[in-house]
């Protein structure tokens, strides 16, 4: 009958252990964006799967030295690539701490205690009535003194601690995917920032030439005042453009001082000159850019890799999340001395303790902490599978504008080179009506001011055209080879 009792409960125990082990099932995600994603980026250019400008390691790309310097300054000392390489670190931190859990911990300590017992208890009497040796009494109170190793297993038998730790280790990839994407982005900045502080460079020496040719413009006004041939408005307007010019090229400093910082504060270093040469700005052609194909996005951009490693981790949670609902296996064990008398810790092996303890237990009632940490971990799985499906829609669209982008500033920079000169030539002509007294000054004015935004704008179609070439080689995943 004892037997049959026991048998029972022991059948009971289990059967609730496992009722209550019932684990829910993780929300199925699925990626259409990535199956859907299109063969080519537009229907008029049909890419090439062997030209892309994404796999172009940046040294090759880019040809100016002093832009190349300036790079290779911010890789050494840009501070949110620092950052960024420390998150590498604690998430490596991360895979060793999840690794260490699927070996045994083992300790070592020592302790002294003591305890009196009540003298009518079952403990008390017993101690009372026991002899350590024939005519020596046990002590009263009664000392402990122990030493020794104590270890500590959690059996894999789910295989939940080798997922956490998968899951650990997608995530650390996933942070050396953003470090790259971090470098990409990087060059990125060093470079347009560059071409911009160029253009401000060739704007700053427009004005100048600008300045000289008022001032020439405001001295001929006077000469043909003093001859009567014009009046003192004429003159007061050139003064008045000449002094507009003059305030400009003082705005313009000031944004090639600001540029300037920004680059410095990309290198990771306070303000001192960039070298530069801007007399070769204008002539500069740049890169012919290959996209390849649209899948090949998939392999070039960190960003995407990134947000895919993520995606991979956060179903691993999921996973992990789940086994939370099965029970757990744990192994202790100790071994060591122990004795009321630290005299006693020697005489062996009856100062020897041991003792080996195995324990399956899970969870039964009250369970909402370990639901909640699952739905957590299946909501958090389908945010990362937005993430990721809109990381490759931006991507594509990112290459996609760009190219477009590409072919109309091509040709608006080709009709402002027609402007530029056009006009050029018309304050030559206004010029020399002017000084013939066959046109007045709103004329020679009106004629100049158009020649200078139309250089200004020039300068700034060249400067699109250079960072959009930049811009498309970063968006196919360049930069951070």
């Amino acid at each position: 009958m004892k037997i049959y009792n026991k048998r029972y409960i022991t059948a009971i125990a289990l059967s609730l252990v496992l009722a209550g082990c019932k684990a829910p099932m993780a929300t199925v995600v699925k990626d259409e964006v990535k199956e859907n994603i299109p063969q080519n980026f537009n229907q008029q250019d049909q890419g090439d799967a062997n030209n892309n400008s994404g796999t172009t390691p940046w040294r090759q790309f880019f040809t100016d030295p002093n832009l190349v310097a300036l790079i290779e300054t911010a890789l050494k000392n840009n501070q949110e690539l620092m950052i960024t390489l420390q998150e590498i670190e604690i998430a490596k931190s991360g895979v060793l701490a999840k690794k260490g859990r699927l070996t045994p911990t083992v300790s070592a300590g020592i302790g002294a205690g003591v305890k009196k017992a009540g003298r009518y208890t079952s403990e008390g009497a017993g101690d009372a009535t026991t002899e350590i040796e024939p005519g020596k009494e046990m002590p009263d109170p009664l000392g402990n003194f122990e030493g020794g190793l104590m270890a500590n297993w959690e059996v894999d038998i789910w295989k939940k601690l080798r997922t956490e730790k998968e899951s650990a280790v997608a995530h650390y990839l996933s942070t050396v995917e953003g470090k790259n994407f971090v470098l990409s982005n990087l060059i990125e900045e060093v470079a347009d920032n560059y071409y911009e502080l160029l253009a401000l460079d060739n704007q700053l020496d427009i004005i100048q030439q600008y300045t000289k040719l008022q001032q020439r413009a405001l001295e001929i006004s006077k000469i043909q005042k003093e001859a009567a041939a014009a009046t003192e408005l004429a003159v007061k307007k050139f003064e008045a453009e000449l002094a507009k010019s003059k305030a400009s090229e003082f705005t313009i400093r000031q944004e090639i001082t600001e540029k300037e910082n920004e680059i410095n504060a990309l290198c990771g270093r306070f303000p001192q000159p960039i070298v530069r040469s801007k007399g070769d700005f204008m002539s500069m052609i740049p890169q012919t850019v290959y996209t390849g194909i649209p899948s090949q996005l998939l392999a070039n951009r960190p960003d995407i890799k990134q947000a895919e490693l993520e995606l991979k981790s956060s179903k691993l949670d999921v996973e992990a999340a789940r086994k939370e609902f099965y029970p757990s296996l744990e192994i202790s064990a100790t071994l060591g001395l122990e004795a009321f008398k630290p005299s006693y810790l020697v005489k062996l092996p009856e100062s020897m303790a041991a003792s080996l303890v195995g324990e399956l237990a899970g969870p039964l009632i009250n369970k909402s902490a370990i639901k909640a940490n699952f739905q957590t971990a299946d909501a958090r799985q389908i945010q990362a599978l937005y993430e990721y499906d809109k990381t490759i829609l931006n991507a594509y669209l990112d290459v996609a504008n760009l190219m477009s982008k590409v072919k109309n500033i091509d040709q608006y920079y080709k009709l402002k080179s027609e402007e530029t000169q056009a006009l050029e030539k018309s304050i030559d002509i206004a010029n020399q009506l002017f000084k013939n007294s066959r046109a007045d000054y709103l004329e020679v004015l009106l004629n100049q001011r158009d020649a200078l935004d139309a250089k200004m704008e020039l300068v700034e179609a060249k400067q699109k055209q250079l960072s959009t070439v930049v811009d498309i080689y970063k968006s196919l995943g360049g930069g951070w080879k």
